[in-house]
């Protein structure tokens, strides 16, 4: 127990509650003083005994950029494993493991940035791999149970303080920082908002992250759903940290203020706590807060608000309170058997099986082939810390076959390259070189590592060094020295087999080809992608052109063999064939970088090809961050997991093996072509068709897809509703031999709804284990509120009464059993119009649109598309015994139109012409004649650079 000394100020009373004691200490901190809290790297107060913070650890599946910690599998994968309790084990080991680090090293933080919860929405996205599914429920679902690990069980003091990214609607890396995400009030409510309400609600989030990107024309860090959302799901303080330089881009590349002062105070009032820019220096943040104060653009009470959310996360950390802190001494965490343990758990639970001909499990004594490009690989990504452990898919199978029964092809092309003067590139070798691994020492900040200089550059000579070249899609290679390590380019601009992966913010180790002059002349320049520039040959070696020396090397490549060759070679003597492919996920799809379609790399294609033609008896194993769409008629079996972590090559091979049943399922659709997918930066998953919710073709697998060794029957479903609730329950029985897992999945379909709702819509799920012939009760509570759907009439959530249909099965697709239940729901009404008008943004239907910002701090308008007329649907508009007149609120030039039932304009509405120089937020009234009674489709059509905020109808 703590007494209170006469010389204890109440800030260090453990017995006073956290609000009086943040209030204490608040006053005691100069202006000065709070001011420098509000960058991520807070500095010490050496007065007050108050040590120095910095907001933001990564660790979304595990401790990742401070060094060796667990890597568990990626997030996607997490959440293909469907499994709520697992992934809630799988924090609290990295919640752990950051105690421990934080013991060693105390640059490890304990505010945690993680989850993940964008929706999958589109698998083009370059950070597919983040994320946990494509549908808010269970990405709600798993990111609970994450958080819930993160922050630890105790009712006062938090293991770590988890920060959810990014809000809001963020699917796109193309103009990441310059794009906006068009977000109609249904989609938002139902979908984008929908995954971070039901984290923040369950009450194991400390904050969240604004995302880059702008929605309906305002950047997220200065958005209003931050407050009129996010802070009234919880009493909680949340602590709400800024992208990493994102508060300069509001003037930088957004040109959204004039002055980072003013962007600086938007930000801040509108509920941006901590500033992540600039690195470690808080200079310039500190100034232009300061520089806000002095131009009356925030108050010392602005400050306060957002220094108060931030310490509250610090004494829930216990920093004020060691000796109380349960997890203080908790330094003991780090690299256990039961962390080794879980990540194997977890990365057999990700694994799907997608098709099965009767090829798995693989029969003991089966000699295996197993080829392709990640056959002998363990990947890390940008968010994953540096290896403890690690298993390759052959590593695994040697272990769990051995090493007789198992041939291995990479399938990599040999080649040699020839310059212009008839000698060979050369990598000299590396005496007495250390065997340094990328990031194993931990940095704050990975994407300041610098490469080698203390390794050779590339010579060339009389005999050259055959080098594996890897063709990863759209031309982008890399290439790699015999003793394993692959060309790079350091700072110094000499290229050097120095890296041992590819890697790095800007990756320094892929290349493309340019042919140079005529196509049979085999003749190239070697472009390196991470400088822009060309590889030359100078006296002092291989580096890259600059504006001073030597020109463009001209190469001539020279082909030893073909990886199909090697492929076909090793397919051929083997009675299965597995072909590993996928991504590396620093390359061609990542942060920065969207996908451009959804096929597997041609030299993968080609891979997989050969080993189909040498032996009928192939399996694919797609190991990736995201979907591919390859056709499964020729192939006998196929499965997907994501990068998998330190345990990945042993979780595949016991799947294998058979020695687990595969219950991994797909938490995003596969879609067959590349024409399935709407745009990248169409957020209208209601009016495009996106995701399982809406998309009406026939995917290539489904949402909730996945295999197993067992079969399972579904019987007795029963739904009863009682109170606020229904309670749906069914029995599963194991009718296969072998003990197995099944993802038990509810979902709701509304029967004939008045508005576009889902075609199914998950309610519910729990991954269950059954010994053959064992049986179980499959028990969902659902509330009513899951029924409800966005009234944009209404501007509020409602039931629909009427019949709503009770699925259940293995996917989305594969329904077992159904019921249908009667809701006592609101019955539409029509939009009062003459009472209340139109918002623009609420229409039903639209095409050709673009929502905007109605102004810079709260509020949406609505826009004509670029160079096309935009048309809005209202359904069911009462204008009771008659209107007169409509006025509508405008900015900008343009027409708009107004008709009722698709008939022809009744009235055409033109503001006065604009200046160039006219504000787009000065709105102006524009009336006209229009006369209507009754209820009526509204529809109104935009033309030009126009803006419309507001209808509204009199007489």
């Amino acid at each position: 127990m703590t007494v209170r000394t006469p010389h204890t100020p109440p800030f260090r009373d453990p017995r006073l509650p956290f609000a009086k004691r943040i209030d204490d200490l608040l006053a005691r901190l100069t202006l000065d003083e709070k001011v420098s809290f509000l960058h991520q790297f807070a500095p010490a107060v050496e007065r007050l005994g108050i040590a120095a913070f910095r907001t933001g650890q990564e660790a979304l599946h595990g401790v990742a950029w401070m060094g060796p910690a667990t890597v568990f599998p990626q997030a996607v994968g997490l959440g293909a494993t469907w499994n709520d309790e697992l992934v809630h084990r799988i924090g609290e080991a990295v919640s752990k493991e950051a105690r421990a680090m934080r013991a060693r090293d105390e640059r490890v933080g304990l505010n945690v940035w993680a989850p993940t919860v964008n929706l999958l929405r589109h698998p083009l996205w370059g950070r597919n791999e983040e994320g946990y599914s494509e549908d808010p429920k269970l990405t709600s679902a798993i990111a609970t149970a994450y958080t819930r690990g993160l922050r630890g069980d105790h009712p006062v003091y938090w293991r770590t303080a988890p920060v959810l990214k990014h809000w809001l609607a963020h699917n796109n890396e193309t103009r990441r920082d310059t794009t906006s995400s068009s977000v109609r009030p249904r989609v938002l409510h139902e979908y984008d908002l929908r995954a971070f309400r039901d984290a923040v609600r369950a009450g194991a989030v400390a904050g969240v992250m604004p995302a880059y990107n702008l929605v309906n024309g305002r950047p997220n860090h200065v958005s209003p759903h931050l407050r009129e959302h996010l802070r009234t799901w919880t009493d909680q303080d949340l602590l709400v940290c800024s992208d990493a330089g994102a508060p300069s881009n509001l003037v930088d590349s957004e040109h959204y203020f004039a002055t980072h002062e003013e962007a600086t105070a938007a930000a801040l009032l509108a509920g941006v706590d901590s500033f992540t820019d600039h690195g470690t220096d808080p200079a310039k943040t500190v100034a232009r807060l300061r520089a806000a104060l002095d131009q009356g653009l925030l108050t010392e009470a602005d400050i306060d608000t957002a220094v108060r959310r931030q310490l509250s996360v610090r004494f829930r950390l216990g920093e004020f309170d060691p000796e109380q802190d349960p997890y203080a001494a908790a330094t003991g965490g780090f690299d256990t058997p039961e962390h080794r343990a879980l990540a194997r758990e977890a990365a057999e639970q990700a694994v799907v099986l997608l098709k099965n001909d009767g090829l798995l499990p693989l029969a003991p004594g089966t000699r295996i082939a197993v080829v392709g490009l990640l056959a002998d690989e363990c990947k890390l990504d940008w968010y994953s810390g540096s290896l403890l452990h690690r298993s390759t898919p052959l590593e695994g199978l040697y272990e769990r076959f051995g090493a007789e029964r198992v041939d291995f092809a990479e399938g990599v092309d040999r080649v040699r390259l020839r310059t212009g003067s008839g000698a060979w590139l050369h990598v000299p070798p590396a005496e007495e070189a250390d065997e340094r691994v990328r990031g194993a020492e931990g940095a704050l900040d990975p994407a300041l590592l610098a490469g080698r200089t203390d390794l050779p550059p590339l010579t060339t000579g009389p005999t050259g060094t055959e080098l594996a070249l890897i063709d990863w899609g759209d031309g982008v290679l890399t290439l790699r020295a015999p003793d394993g390590r692959y060309l790079s380019v350091a700072d110094d601009g000499y290229v050097r087999a120095s890296a041992d992966q590819p890697g790095g913010w800007v990756v320094q180790e892929t290349f493309r080809l340019e042919p140079h002059g005529q196509p049979h002349e085999n003749r190239h320049l070697l472009r390196h992608i991470g400088t822009g520039r060309h590889v030359c040959v100078a006296a002092d070696g291989v580096k890259v052109a600059g504006e001073d020396g030597p020109g463009p090397e001209v190469f001539e490549l020279v082909v030893a063999e073909r990886g199909e060759e090697a492929v076909a070679r090793a397919a051929a003597g083997a009675d299965v064939v597995l072909v590993v492919a996928g991504n590396d996920p620093h390359i061609g799809g990542r942060e920065t970088e969207d996908r451009t379609t959804l096929r597997l790399p041609g030299h993968q294609e080609r891979l997989l090809s050969a080993a189909r033609a040498a032996n009928p008896n192939t399996a694919l194993v797609l190991v990736s961050a995201y979907p591919y769409a390859v056709d499964p008629a020729p192939l006998r079996a196929m499965l997907w997991t994501a990068h998998g972590g330190q345990a990945a090559g042993t979780a595949l091979a016991r799947v294998l093996a058979g020695d687990v049943s595969p219950a991994g399922r797909l938490p995003q659709t596969w879609y067959a072509d590349d024409s399935d997918l709407p745009g990248l930066l169409d957020y209208d998953i209601i009016g495009s068709r996106q995701t399982y919710l809406y998309f009406e073709g026939t995917p290539l697998f489904p949402f909730g897809h996945g295999l197993s060794y067992a079969s399972f029957a579904y019987d007795g479903l029963t739904a009863r509703a009682d109170g606020g609730t229904v309670r749906v329950s069914c029995t599963v029985t194991n009718t296969g031999d072998v003990t197995a897992d099944e993802v038990v999945q509810l979902y709701l379909r509304t029967v004939n709804p008045s508005v576009p709702r889902p075609r199914r819509e998950l309610a519910a799920h729990r991954r269950v284990t059954l010994a053959p012939g064992g049986s179980l009760e499959a028990v969902f509570d659902v509330p009513l509120s899951a029924f409800a759907f966005w009234d944009v009439a209404q501007g509020r959530r409602r039931v629909e009464p009427g019949p709503c249909e009770l699925l259940v099965g293995a996917s989305s697709e594969d329904i077992r059993l159904r019921t249908t239940l009667i809701l006592d729901g609101e019955p539409a009404a029509p939009r009062p119009v003459r009472e209340r008008g139109l918002e623009a943004a609420g229409f039903d239907e639209q095409s050709g649109i673009d929502i905007v910002d109605r102004t810079r701090t709260a509020g949406d308008a609505v826009t004509a598309a670029t160079g096309r007329t935009g048309e809005l649907v209202y359904r069911s508009c009462d204008f009771g015994e008659g209107v007169r007149e409509v006025t509508a609120e405008l900015s900008g030039a343009g027409v708009a139109e107004i008709s009722l039932d698709g008939g022809p304009a009744l009235a055409v509405l033109t503001p006065a012409p604009a200046t160039p120089t006219s504000d787009p937020y000065e709105y102006t009234t524009v009336r006209a004649g229009f006369t209507a009674d009754g209820v009526h489709d509204v529809r109104l059509k935009l033309r030009g650079p126009l803006r419309l905020a507001r209808v509204g109808f009199s007489g």
